[in-house]
């Protein structure tokens, strides 16, 4: 199966990322498939070749979700970007959710064995 993904470049502390097509188990700085432009997140500047990422997207390849969220900023793609990082739930949902497990447990009658 294939991916979108980025790959680094550059020395510590000024990596810009190429965006690749790439198999998706390979690993990462190993073999890709076509170059399909590059990202520098310090200056948040980006170049993408619309017509070869919409040619892939077109043959299957699936977007990792940093790269989905930059195809979205391009206009490549229509849609909502894809959190990327763990949303902490609020107190209150966590207070909700533990009173339902809790009256779920309740509402189920404990089977005796005989």
């Amino acid at each position: 199966m294939l991916k979108i993904k980025l790959r680094m470049v550059g020395k510590k502390h000024q990596r810009s990322f190429r965006i690749i097509v790439q198999e998706a188990r390979e690993k990462i700085q190993g073999k890709f498939v076509e170059d399909l432009g590059w990202w520098n997140p310090h200056f948040d500047k980006f170049e993408i070749k619309k017509d070869r990422v919409l040619y892939w997207l077109e043959k299957g390849a699936q977007p990792t979700d940093t790269c989905h969220n930059l195809l979205v900023k391009a206009g490549i793609i229509k849609g909502e970007k894809k959190p990327v990082h763990k949303v902490k739930k609020k107190k209150e949902e966590v207070e909700t959710a533990a009173e339902e497990t809790e009256e779920k447990k309740e509402e189920k009658p404990e089977e005796t064995s005989s």
